[in-house]
């Protein structure tokens, strides 16, 4: 077969569509003329309608002239008024209707119909104005030419009744084109598609013949081939491109292949049964290999667990020493501020003694300058002879006065000499305690770092500890499970030296070819 399945349903569902798309083609030309007969009958049906308001209109301006004429006998004012607005809007609609089909997408001859009518009409209006004015101004002259207009209401009814056929007769003429159209459509469309029922059918026919043939005995061959008979074969056209063509190849290839496969299997059986011996035999020393080595990663684990133990409790007190570390070192730091300030302090106070030491020599300076003038005032007085004795015994108290000023002011500045020594001896072996507890207090510092560095190792080992018990356990547990696994696979062997017998056995099923 020269053609694919693929084409072959491809060219059935072409001419398939060309059927449909030949009856769409049909309905669609039937449809059109349909939309045609309809649009011109719904066209003449409002050329009827406004046919029908000016013939209304007609009338209704023949009752205008009557009413004008019973209103002159009345002589109502009111009623004259009614009339002439009656008249008024009769004349526009009737104005308005004959416009209104002008205007429509009539047929010609309706048109040109109109076209006749139109100064019949306007002849109408004139005659029908001029009635209604006569006959509210004067009713002899109105009697007078009521029959001339009676004889343009004739002739325009005339001429309304026969425009009025003529619509009519257009709208039943496209009645019939539409029901023709239909009734040809409809003929048409019933006879296309049996012939293409008949064509599908036929056309269907010689596929599936063309495809079932070929599978059919693509399905025998392969029953053969399920039952172990691989000896057979199939004929094969080399032109053929289909797909059930592509099959048979395929299944004789397939037939080729698995003649290869069974010869190859049961000269293999016996190697794979020999093979699964040694591998169950191997399988069960390296079990007991694992088995040992899963007893020794135990033993390690639980080495490893008390080291774990150990290195914890060393990280809680290297932690612990870092807290006191720090204490003491803060304990110091404070320690150090407090004696800088007594350093602060004793220079404070070694200069106030200076200035205590300063005034003490003020004061032994006045002492001396009161002594030399008591000194001048005794010798004064003894050259005043008699007049000076009593100011030379006041010179004299003075004079006492001041050897004792300066005696305390001696004493005193001695005893100042002494403290500002003693205090600045302080202050010397105060600034040597201060130098002392900051050698203190950074070698605090220094243990302080360190057993923080310490803590930090230890909890460093600790976690490297932990993870290697953990990969230890991890191991254990692999260990553990490779055995079962070694185990299984010893039971594997085992196992694939039953099922290559049994595979033996089963190529045994197959015939092969001489």
């Amino acid at each position: 077969m020269r053609l694919t399945i693929r084409q072959r349903l491809l060219l059935s569902n072409v001419v398939t569509l060309a059927f449909v798309s030949l009856i769409g083609v049909v309905g669609y030309i039937a449809v059109q003329v349909l939309d045609g007969a309809i649009g011109a009958i719904s066209t003449n049906s409002a050329a009827m309608k406004d046919q029908l308001q000016a013939d209304m209109m007609h009338d209704a301006l023949r009752a205008d002239v009557l009413a004008a004429r019973l209103a002159a006998d009345k002589n109502d004012p009111a009623e004259v008024k009614g009339v002439r607005e009656d008249l008024a809007e009769h004349m526009a609609l009737f104005r308005k209707g004959i416009k209104d089909m002008e205007a429509a997408d009539i047929d010609a001859e309706v048109r040109a119909a109109i076209a006749t009518v139109r100064p019949d009409v306007e002849r109408y209006l004139k005659n029908t104005e001029e009635m209604v004015e006569l006959s509210l101004t004067n009713k002899d002259a109105a009697q007078a030419k009521f029959g001339g207009f009676m004889d343009s209401f004739r002739a325009l009814e005339k001429s309304m009744s026969a425009l009025s056929d003529l619509i009519e007769k257009n709208s039943e003429s496209a009645k019939q084109v539409g029901d023709s159209a239909v009734a040809n459509s409809r003929y048409q469309i019933i006879g296309f598609s049996l012939l293409a029922v008949l064509v599908a059918l036929v056309i269907g026919q010689l596929i599936t013949r063309s495809i079932m043939q070929p599978l059919n005995e693509a399905v025998g061959f392969a029953e053969r081939v399920s039952k172990g008979d691989l000896s057979g074969s199939m004929t094969l056209d080399a032109a053929d491109i289909s797909e059930t063509g592509l099959l048979k190849r395929a299944l004789a290839d397939m037939n080729t292949s698995l003649h290869g496969i069974v010869s190859q299997v049961r000269g293999g059986t016996d190697a794979i049964a020999l093979a699964s011996s040694e591998i169950a035999s191997g399988n069960m020393d390296l079990s007991s290999r694992t088995e040992s080595q899963a007893s020794s990663l135990e033993e390690t684990a639980s080495s490893m667990e008390e080291l774990t133990s150990a290195v914890k409790q060393n990280s809680h007190n290297a932690g612990q020493a870092n807290e006191l570390a720090s204490s003491a070192a803060k304990v110091a730091g404070e320690g150090g501020a407090v004696m800088t300030r007594v350093v602060e302090t004793m220079g404070a106070i070694n200069a106030s003694s200076q200035k205590i030491v300063d005034i003490i020599g003020v004061i032994e300076g006045i002492a001396f300058q009161t002594n030399i003038l008591a000194l001048n005032a005794a010798v004064e007085a003894a050259r005043a002879g008699e007049q000076g004795r009593g100011f030379a015994v006041v010179a004299s108290e003075v004079r006492s006065l001041a050897h004792r000023s300066d005696s305390a002011a001696k004493e005193i500045k001695q005893l100042i000499d002494a403290s500002v020594a003693q205090v600045e001896a302080g202050g010397v072996l105060v600034g040597q305690a201060g130098g002392t507890m900051d050698q203190i207090v950074n070698g605090i510092s220094r243990v302080s770092t360190i057993v923080g560095e310490i803590a930090t190792a230890s909890r460093e080992q600790e976690l490297g500890i932990e993870q290697i018990n953990q990969a230890i356990g991890s191991i254990d547990s692999t260990t553990q499970q490779n055995a079962a696994l070694v185990e299984q696979a010893a039971a594997a062997a085992g196992a694939l030296q039953a099922q290559a017998d049994q595979l033996a056995e089963a190529v045994k099923v197959f015939r092969l070819a001489r």
